[in-house]
């Protein structure tokens, strides 16, 4: 089987190896003149970066460059961008790395012709018919690690900084118009970062196979997904140059992305407002929740995860599949608790309040209150 293929599930995907040197083309494809390459702090200096630049310099679009993101994407970053895109008369962008950069790209490329503030874009009912489709810029999206999926993603989580909640901005013409999917890119990414983006997508499988919101496809995707996962992430997090693992897992990250339009849970409106406030990395945040979040929600899932296990030969159906989540985690090195996570003195309070606020919680199989909750983040601790 030859790992390259053209995808439209949800939007174009251009995946394989070596596929990055289609990017200038396809800018050219989406109307692109003058793209802005908007990337993270640590990947603006990388050759990998450096080669798609001179990519786009040499089809004659030039090397323009945005790097001011955090690991945490904020509105300070993107009233940045935003200044630096609109002085610079940019028509579109290449939005390239992980989860921060893609989302930071695909937010300026969103607000840059709207004339309303950012939160008034939050994904609260239909407040995304708000905005003005038409002046909504392509972006091409390259990632970088096999995690998020917010390159098949019609979202963005940014951080307000004035009140340190992370808030999803959604609106449809936010999917990328193509994806360049190029697991070359991943190899060679560190195992701590390896884990952390691969169980990121694990726990977009297991909350969207959790869900008991109905979409059989994205059930199906998920399921998937998670053998993917279970398959290919030790030997892309052992050995970082295993170019076939390393593109099973950039599907992985594809596959849970889409299957979470089924809907996300607890493991996502916890981690959101801990990373928020403690700055702490988002996929590995997601890993040292999903024990806890799986035993809170046994009463509802366990009958889908004892078919889950089987299909992923699994011992010991649901329990087994505890198990196994609790093995993995551990031979990669994961922080059992939030203290090992580097969480210092967390207000567990505002936590909770904060994550009940968070449009996850409406995914969660079993209904969250402050009472539970609160006892969820007590037991991370």
């Amino acid at each position: 089987m030859t790992l390259t293929a053209n995808w439209s599930y949800p939007t174009s995907i251009r995946f394989g190896a070596g596929r990055i040197a289609e990017l200038a083309e396809a800018c050219k494809a989406c109307g692109i003149n003058k793209p802005l390459l908007v990337t993270d702090k640590g990947l603006a200096g990388m050759d990998i970066t450096n080669r798609a630049l001179d990519n786009l310099e040499a089809a004659g679009l030039g090397r323009q460059l945005f790097s001011d993101v955090d690991s945490n994407p904020n509105d300070i970053n993107a009233e940045e961008g935003l200044k630096l895109y609109r002085d610079g008369g940019f028509d579109g962008v290449v939005a390239f790395g992980g989860g921060s950069a893609l989302d930071l790209g695909k937010v300026l490329a969103f607000m840059v012709g709207q004339t309303r503030p950012l939160w008034d874009f939050e994904d609260i009912g239909d407040w995304w018919t708000r905005a003005d489709a038409d002046a909504i810029h392509p972006v091409i999206a390259v990632p970088t690690t096999a995690g998020t999926g917010s390159e098949v993603g019609r979202a963005s989580v940014i951080t307000n900084t004035a009140n340190q909640e992370k808030k999803i901005i959604f609106h449809p013409k936010m999917l990328p118009a193509i994806v360049v999917c190029d697991p070359e890119l991943t190899q060679g990414m560190p195992p701590f970062l390896t884990a952390g983006t691969g169980l990121d997508a694990f726990a977009h499988c297991v909350e969207a196979y959790s869900s008991p919101h109905y979409h059989p496809m994205s059930q199906g995707m998920a399921l998937e997904g998670m053998r993917l996962v279970k398959e290919y992430l030790p030997s892309a997090y052992s050995n970082g140059n295993n170019l076939e693992a390393r593109a099973h897992m950039m599907s992985a990250a594809i596959m849970g992305a889409t299957a979470f339009q089924k809907g996300l849970g607890a493991i996502h409106a916890l981690s959101h407002p801990i990373g928020a406030v403690h700055a702490t990395h988002h996929g590995t945040t997601n890993a040292v929740c999903m024990p806890a979040v799986l035993q809170f929600n046994k009463s509802a899932i366990q009958p889908v995860f004892d078919q889950a296990a089987a299909f992923l030969n699994i011992e010991g159906g649901y329990e087994g599949f505890c198990h196994y989540v609790n093995e993995l985690n551990q031979s990669m090195n994961i922080p059992k608790t939030l203290t090992e996570l580097g969480v210092e003195n967390p207000d567990l309070d505002s936590l909770t309040q904060s994550a009940l606020r968070d449009p996850s919680v409406g995914g969660n199989p079993v209904a969250m209150n402050y009472d539970n909750t609160y006892k969820l983040f007590e037991s991370l601790v």
